[in-house]
């Protein structure tokens, strides 16, 4: 039987967060099995472009990567956010390797064609991007590969990329190898029949469900794309994905974190 791996994806509600990612390490250290962290950037890019002078701008909540802004995300995604996760995880005795997309050909994405609008230097993931010969290696070594969310083009050029993404794109590559699960962090305990009615979360929803609740407004606006992407991983090899609260993490052994989409 392959060996289980859990891919988990944190974002900046975590990142922005000392206790609360402190929090998460704690959980995520005594996770049993085998693991792979991805995580986003959170306000800390907005802030350091702010106190350099360069004016970050989104467009239906996505961020126009320009080449000030790259700098920015990437000084910040690949290094400073990623470092102190990193060494957070060393100091719970986890030997975590912290990793954007250009670091051993891991990742390598292309970059977004210009339609309505130019998102600029934004990475996009195709079927064939992850290396998993590669992570399976760091991760048959020993390691956590901890991954921020930059890629490359293999051309020289590096490219901002959605997290939740590329958690998606390692735990479709890696179900080859592993009994994968896939793991979205927020800060909603799971998928709630009722947004303002926190004890509403939803147990489990199959793929003969997702239509359903998407016509009854159950499921609704950025969680939408969220559950159609969980659902094509599972399509792909995933064994299951879930969506919940990091402060619950304990309770994935027990299949009972947040929604679990099968």
């Amino acid at each position: 039987m392959a060996d289980k791996l859990w891919v988990i994806k944190i974002g900046g509600n975590i990142i922005d967060d000392p206790e609360s990612l402190s929090r998460f390490l704690d959980r995520f250290a005594t996770l049993r099995g085998r693991k792979v962290l991805v995580h986003g950037g959170g306000k800390i890019a907005t802030r350091m472009a702010a106190d350099l002078g360069i004016e970050a701008t989104l467009v239906a909540g996505r961020r126009i990567t320009d080449e000030a802004m790259l700098r920015v995300v990437t000084m910040v995604y690949a290094g400073l956010t990623n470092k102190q996760v990193v060494a957070g995880l060393q100091a719970r005795d986890c030997n975590a390797l912290g990793l954007s997309g250009a670091d051993g050909n891991s990742i390598k994405a292309v970059k977004r064609p210009v339609k309505e609008i130019d998102y600029g230097f934004v990475g996009d993931i195709l079927p064939t991007s992850v290396d998993d010969g590669t992570i399976t290696a760091l991760i048959n070594a020993g390691f956590i590969p901890v991954f921020s969310a930059i890629t490359h083009d293999g051309r020289g050029q590096l490219l901002n990329t959605n997290a939740d993404t590329i958690a998606s794109a390692l735990a479709v590559a890696l179900s080859s190898h592993y009994d994968t699960s896939l793991v979205y962090c927020f800060e909603k305990p799971g998928v709630l029949r009722d947004v303002n009615d926190n004890s509403s979360a939803i147990a489990e929803i199959r793929a003969s469900e997702f239509e359903g609740l998407v016509a009854k407004g159950v499921v609704a606006d950025g969680m939408i794309p969220k559950l159609h992407n969980a659902f094509g991983a599972i399509g792909k090899g995933v064994r299951e994905v879930y969506i919940g609260n990091a402060d619950n993490l304990q309770l994935l052994h027990e299949q009972r974190f947040g929604t679990r989409l099968v």
